[in-house]
């Protein structure tokens, strides 16, 4: 797409994202589905060539050929589909059908002299090609561009999180200074958070499915041609070479459960990183993390100062977008009317949207974390202006001494007062406990109290890509 086009687009996705989103192209545009189509069709004319009960006979060099239609498939041949669909090719009328256009084009494109033509979509319905296209398109689209983008952001935390492991941070429970932990320690937990949800898109991924069963899902056309044929068995093996999991009950739809299951899996990595975006954000703002200024980028229009999370906001406004999409999927797919009716069909070619905003958002969630840089200075002012936190410490200490009221000691001391340090130190005075307890309370720091946080973060290593 030139940049005119893009400024004419409907979609922000193919306009003005038109850059972020184009590594979809492959896997979610029409013509990426009428390869998905060409394949399946050839496939199966091949398979049918392998069943000893079809005349039908492809010899090693018309196979190649044959594969060479969506191997090699191109512009001019996604064009040759649509003007057979619309207008009509030579001695095909237009067919106003996508999947019988697809058939039409294969036809036209047989080798010189085969005899094939009659076994084309033989016993097919258009949703036995449809139902297994669009899932070798996601399946692609989710392993070749989607869980390497969310790997990206999984191993920029992890790597965060090492780096930081020990920088002490007051952590905010209820947005009420909490127990210290440290920023590392914090980014550590996102990093496991997303390493389990992206184990979930692999794992739903690799459940995605396939029917080959005709126009009810009773092999019904398959069996008047050739009764004697276990056609059960061979839709499993068909389905299973391309890659897929076999469904064995079906209406004319696939189910279709196992999209929606992934659709799910991909709102549960989206609202990790929505949590970790407004984190961010909120960090940002708190001046816990600067960041770096892009040269020539103007942060607001009328205030020249400013740096804004921008990357954070855009990744959260499209992780939103694509949640919404996906919910809306999930629901949508998994019904139909009786054995079939065609409303998910046009809801299918949306998927690719649903995904495009997906790959916007990690990309500048992705682009936020390279951005920001830990304000050390502002995060242990913070914890020294906020002493009050070593009373959870404290009590905790007297308590393992056997003081039934430390609690209420501490809690007279410090619930809703501004205490010092000196505070803590009086009371420790005036405590009746041994003098290395009393060495041991007066060594506390906001700083020092963040527990193993730093070694928590060794706990990501056993996260896998």
């Amino acid at each position: 797409m030139t940049d005119t086009d893009a400024l004419y687009a409907v979609s922000p996705l193919d306009g003005r994202y038109g850059n972020r989103t184009e590594r979809l192209s492959p896997y979610a545009s029409e013509a990426a589905l009428m390869r998905a189509r060409v394949r399946v069709e050839v496939e199966y004319l091949i398979a049918l060539a392998d069943l000893e009960a079809t005349p039908l006979e492809l010899d090693l060099d018309e196979r190649e050929e044959l594969r060479g239609l969506y191997k090699h498939f191109a512009e001019e041949d996604a064009r040759l589909i649509k003007k057979l669909e619309t207008t009509g090719h030579e001695e095909f009328e237009a067919t106003n059908h996508d999947v019988k256009a697809v058939e039409y084009f294969v036809r036209h494109r047989l080798p010189e002299g085969s005899d094939a033509s009659a076994w084309i979509h033989f016993g097919l319905t258009s949703e036995d090609v449809n139902n297994l296209a669009h899932r070798l398109l996601v399946r692609d689209a989710v392993e070749e561009v989607l869980l390497p983008a969310l790997y990206d952001v999984q191993d920029t935390l992890a790597d965060m999180a090492r780096a930081y492991r020990d920088l002490p941070m007051l952590a905010r429970t209820h947005g009420q200074p909490a127990t210290p932990t440290t920023f590392g320690k914090e980014l550590a937990v996102y990093a496991a958070r997303l390493g389990k949800a992206t184990g979930q898109i692999r794992t739903a991924t690799d459940d995605l499915s396939g029917k080959l069963g005709g126009a009810s899902g009773t092999y019904a056309a398959h069996v008047a041609a050739y009764p004697d044929v276990d056609w059960q068995s061979f839709a499993a093996d068909f389905v299973e070479r391309l890659g897929l999991e076999f469904t064995e009950l079906t209406t004319q739809v696939n189910p279709c459960d196992d999209l929606a299951a992934l659709f799910d899996a991909f709102g549960r990595a989206n609202s990790v990183l929505l949590d970790l975006d407004l984190d961010m954000w909120l960090y940002v703002s708190d001046r816990y993390l600067g960041q770096e200024a892009v040269a020539g980028e103007t942060g607001s229009s009328t205030m020249p100062h400013k740096v804004n999370p921008i990357d954070f906001e855009n990744s959260e406004g499209n992780l939103s977008k694509a949640n919404s999409d996906l919910t809306f999927l999930g629901d949508y797919v998994t019904t139909s009317r009786l054995q079939r009716d065609l409303s998910d069909s046009t809801v299918k070619r949306n998927i690719g949207a649903a995904f495009a905003h997906c790959l916007i958002g990690y990309s500048k969630t992705a682009a936020g974390l390279e951005k920001v840089v830990p304000n050390e200075h502002v995060m242990r002012e913070a914890l020294e202006s906020t002493p009050e936190i070593i009373g959870e410490a404290v009590q905790t200490i007297l308590r393992r001494e056997g003081q039934e009221d430390a609690y209420e000691q501490v809690k007279a001391l410090t619930r809703g007062k501004d205490v010092t340090l000196d505070d803590f130190q009086e009371l420790f005075a005036d405590l009746d406990v041994d003098e290395d307890v009393r060495e041991e309370l007066a060594a506390l720091t906001p700083a020092g109290y963040t527990g193993i946080a730093a070694g928590l973060v060794d706990d990501i290593e056993d996260i896998e890509n």
